[in-house]
């Protein structure tokens, strides 16, 4: 392929089309996939200012629903615009940057921020640009069985810290003078395996589920059921363990990051597991190795509660070095995975909820997007809305400079202050919203399970949900009153709303509305 040829091509072409020709092509482009989503909160009293005014403005205080309308609609239109390549999804800077080096180089970091780009694609009725990395997880699958062979003698695939647009799999950390704290991290497969899974279960298509994606799914999970270990105890942990990218410290006061059990490892291991057991079933394939699975699931190491109420991130009840360290990765379970809610997990959220008190509100922008999912998922619709307000804090651009002790933020022009820029924010952010609107799982949709009172009347139209459904609604005064359900496929799942609950049953192209 001759790169310089197609660029100087792509270049010309562009150059024969006047400015109002190129916009229009673009918006041509773009908006058959924008328009599929619309969102109103209601009644908006703000000034319609420039971009960084408003801003500044809202940094006050002010109300100005309409900027934050704006900022999820952003984050999708980024990610229409920057994860349209086959096999090239989008990076840390999506594919905006104006640096010979990069911050990051442009990398792929899979121990959060690739995965994060992405929880918008399906809620947000992107799922054609998920494609991308989906696309990016079949080349890892690849060179990630070499590595797992070469460096952990187990079969399967492994992904480990970061990647790159050649699917690099190995451990990173300048040939192990790198900081165990982040480069002896090796489960980047079991969390790119799930998106997989989510991609099946928003759109319910089998032959995906059969031809693409079951293989990468239980390589993954080969990998973690080779690596799994016992402990004295006789249950499953991973050892050696980090995790993601924070330090204990010891009763004796020794500082770490490598340890054994880790929590986040354990998350991502079951949600890969589970995943891969449900494809099994549906697909009637490798009862042996699913019945493996389901019996490693049961010897896991279980989640812990500490001394202080929290989540226990490590295998025994220890301080972190920074209580306030922007990486949550042990609460993994939580958001974006599916093993702790608030109506099943009562006891385990509530001490999700603690460790999150713990970290405090303030932190980096992709670390503060997380925070807002995972409150929303705790149902606390006004903790996730504070922070989403917190997320679009006004920040001077500031090029290269990482300060992570500041806090993120928003730049003028609505990318996400890391700082320095990292795309994840805008991405985590908008998929925030959804979270506050719209939650589901394979058995049931819960419709306005986080609705902040700031939002106290609005509608959201295209919202999509597990199990193939397309949800349109309306609410006043906090309460959903009108619902419509469509479906590409047939489908059945329980809608819930505050304490009313409807089963529905949708057979192919169906549409079912409701007065709630």
């Amino acid at each position: 392929m001759n790169d310089e040829a197609i660029a100087y091509e792509q270049l010309t072409n562009a150059f024969s089309k006047a400015y109002e020709q190129l916009k229009q092509i673009h918006l041509t482009d773009y908006q058959k996939l924008f328009n599929r989503v619309s969102l109103d909160l209601g009644k908006t009293t703000a000034p319609d200012l420039p971009t960084g005014e408003r801003l500044k403005r809202y940094a006050e205080g002010r109300e100005d629903k309409n900027l934050e309308i704006l900022y999820f609609q952003y984050g999708r239109y980024l990610l229409i615009s920057s994860s349209r390549t086959p096999g090239v999804p989008a990076n840390l800077q999506g594919i905006w940057n104006p640096y010979i080096r990069p911050p990051w180089s442009s990398n792929y970091t899979t121990n959060i921020n690739a995965e994060e780009n992405y929880w918008l694609a399906e809620t947000a009725n992107l799922s054609e640009m998920h494609l991308p990395l989906l696309g990016f997880i079949k080349n890892i699958s690849i060179t990630g069985k070499i590595t797992a062979k070469n460096f952990y003698d187990v079969n399967g695939w492994v992904e480990c810290q970061n990647s790159d647009i050649w699917a690099m799999s190995n451990p990173v950390g300048n040939f192990g003078y790198g900081d165990p704290v982040w480069a002896n991290w090796n489960m980047g497969g079991a969390w790119l395996s799930t998106h997989l899974w989510e991609h099946y279960s928003f759109t319910q298509d089998k032959g995906f589920l059969k031809n693409e994606a079951y293989d990468i799914m239980k390589g993954a999970a080969q990998f973690c059921l080779e690596w799994l270990v016992e402990d004295k105890e006789g249950k499953l942990i991973t050892s050696p363990s980090t995790s993601p990218e924070n330090k204990y410290i010891t009763p004796d006061g020794y500082h770490g990051a490598t340890f054994y059990g880790g929590t986040a490892d354990l998350a991502m291991i079951r949600e890969c597991f589970e995943n891969t057991i449900t494809a099994s079933k549906i697909l009637n394939r490798d009862a042996d190795f699913s019945s493996r699975l389901q019996q490693a699931l049961i010897r896991l190491h279980p989640y812990k509660i500490g001394k202080k109420g929290n989540l226990q991130e490590w295998y025994f009840d220890w301080e972190d070095e920074d209580p306030q360290h922007r990486h949550q990765s042990h609460l993994f379970g939580l958001f974006p995975g599916h093993q702790i809610t608030p109506y099943t997990t009562p006891v385990l959220a509530d001490a999700c909820r603690k460790s999150l008190e713990i970290k405090g509100d303030e932190s980096t922008g992709w670390s503060k997007a997380w925070r807002i999912n995972l409150w929303a998922r705790l149902g606390d619709g006004n903790h996730a809305y504070k922070m989403y307000r917190e997320l679009l804090k006004y920040i001077d651009p500031d090029g290269l400079r990482t300060n992570y002790s500041g806090g993120g933020g928003t730049y003028p022009n609505l990318f996400d202050a890391h700082p320095p820029f990292q795309i994840d924010g805008n991405f985590g952010g908008a998929a925030s919203v959804v979270e506050m609107l719209v939650q589901s799982d394979e058995n049931e949709i819960r419709l306005l399970p986080a609705l902040p009172d700031a939002w106290e009347s609005g509608s959201a139209s295209g919202i999509c949900a597990r199990g193939g459904f397309e949800i349109s609604m309306k609410w006043e005064n906090k309460n959903l009153t009108k619902v419509s359900v469509s479906t590409k496929t047939d489908g059945k799942t329980m809608l819930r709303s505050g304490k009313k609950e409807k089963e529905i049953i949708l057979k192919n192209g169906q549409k079912v509305e409701i007065d709630w």
